[in-house]
């Protein structure tokens, strides 16, 4: 899912590749072309083009790089706009009414079909539909309107040297990373290298838990899965429109170790960004993280680094050493019905190259660091030492803890009254009941308003 601070991006990948454009830049924002958004590709050979909006800031460099490699090998136009961080659907919004609307867009999961499965193609036949080993989405009168392309899983990331180094000082609270099985194990060892930072010389236990807009979704997506799969799972159900907010308290048990025992004074966290946490994470200011594979590439800075995943562990008694990370999709490729059928054409051919050419595969799985869920990478060998980390919990027999939390989040204001309950508890000027309120009230709210 993405992650970064970055405004729009658009460059045209033919104009790239004839060398007119300057590469992206790295930073907080993404490089602009010639155009506004609406410039979509110009007609390419056979008249056909693609223009694919793209939800994940952190990989549009190489987006862009693999677009413009195709435009070079087959002439077809592909253009690449990616949507700054938690704006995709506001963009997609004006982007899919324009006359030159995205020809490939994405959704995170079934509950986004609602809004966007009148533009969906029926991608059954499609090479990625045949090719793909997940499970697609469905909806009525499409077969297939969503292809899944890249499987993720997240939870504590941690500095295995760091957390060694801890283990070795006198009278540290655990001997390994395998003691840490369960919320009380892990608030002992955080409370412990809180207390003892200057000893093992960072500045925190955990990076701070940022709740600008580029990194709230960490707590009011990814976290608040976590308390959401629980209640689902107690009642046997896998959505509802209404939760009884029974684990909102475990919710807040690892809030509170966020909040208290980092590298900052929780009343700092609401300007405290994912840039921070991710830099201080990779200068050794703290030794956990909270976080996805997305965050792991061959080229950033963490890619030197000896980390691992522990669980999102959160004093639910079922999770004692018995549960892994947090594994699942919020990543699928629609074609828009309503582009020509040249265009169409030119989408579903470029899908094709992208998940079974040398250079789609290796830039995938390499450069994006992409677990895709297609048969044609059924060879490839992952880089990322978080896939590893995550597939060891699932060799070892623990449950992943799925995504079907996420799934029925009802709406991007439901995430925003939760970052706003969230500051206001960090600042001390709004009290837990405030978060409750959402997870219940506003929850059922939000979906009768949908």
């Amino acid at each position: 899912m993405k992650r970064s601070n970055k405004v729009i991006a658009v460059v045209s990948a033919a104009m790239m590749a004839a060398g007119l454009l300057a590469g992206c830049g790295s930073g907080d924002s993404a490089g602009a072309g010639s155009g506004d958004a609406a410039g979509g590709a110009a007609d390419g050979a056979g008249g056909g083009s693609v223009y694919y909006l793209n939800y994940k800031p952190e990989v549009d460099a190489q987006w862009q790089e693999l677009a413009a490699k195709y435009t070079e090998e087959t002439g077809v136009p592909v253009t690449v706009v990616t949507a700054a961080s938690g704006t995709y659907e506001q963009t997609l919004t004006s982007e899919i009414a324009k006359t030159e609307a995205p020809t490939l867009f994405q959704v995170e999961n079934q509950s986004w079909l609602d809004n966007w499965g009148q533009y969906c193609y029926d991608l059954s036949g499609s090479f990625i539909a045949e090719h793909s080993t997940a499970n697609t989405l469905s909806m009525e009168g499409v077969e297939v309107a969503a292809v899944p392309f890249a499987m993720e899983s997240y939870g504590i990331i941690y500095n295995v040297d760091l957390l060694n180094e801890y283990c070795q000082l006198e009278n540290a609270v655990i001997s390994s990373a395998a003691d840490i099985v369960d919320f009380d194990s892990l608030k002992a060892v955080a409370d412990d290298i809180q207390a003892r930072k200057d000893e093992l010389g960072v500045e925190g236990a955990f990076t701070s838990a940022g709740l600008d807009g580029s990194s709230n979704w960490r707590f009011t997506t990814h976290l608040a899965n976590v308390p959401i799969y629980w209640e689902y799972t107690k009642k046997g159900i896998t959505t509802a429109t209404s939760l009884d907010g029974t684990y909102v308290a475990n919710y807040k048990n690892l809030i509170d170790l966020y909040f208290t025992d980092a590298t900052c004074d929780p009343a700092l966290l609401s300007g405290k960004t994912g840039d921070d946490a991710l830099a201080e994470f990779c200068d050794g200011m703290a030794v956990f993280y909270q976080n996805g594979t997305w965050a792991w590439t061959a080229d950033n800075e963490m890619s030197g680094m000896n980390i691992a995943f522990l669980p999102l562990y959160t004093g639910v008694p079922e999770e004692k050493d018995s549960i892994g990370v947090c594994t699942g999709t919020g990543n699928f490729w629609c074609v828009n019905k309503n582009s020509t059928e040249e265009d169409i054409q030119a989408t579903l051919d470029f899908l094709e190259w992208v998940i079974s050419s040398e250079a789609g595969i290796e830039t995938l799985s390499g450069a994006m660091a992409f677990n895709c869920p297609f048969d044609t990478f059924a060879d490839v060998v992952l880089e990322n030492p978080l896939f590893t980390s995550a597939n060891e919990y699932e060799a070892a027999g623990k449950t992943a803890i799925s995504w079907i939390g996420t799934e029925s989040l009802p709406t991007e204001n439901w995430k925003s009254n939760l970052s706003s309950a969230l500051i206001e508890y960090s600042q001390g000027t709004g009290d837990w009941s405030n978060v409750e309120k959402v997870f219940t009230e506003d929850f059922a709210t939000e979906w009768e308003n949908r």
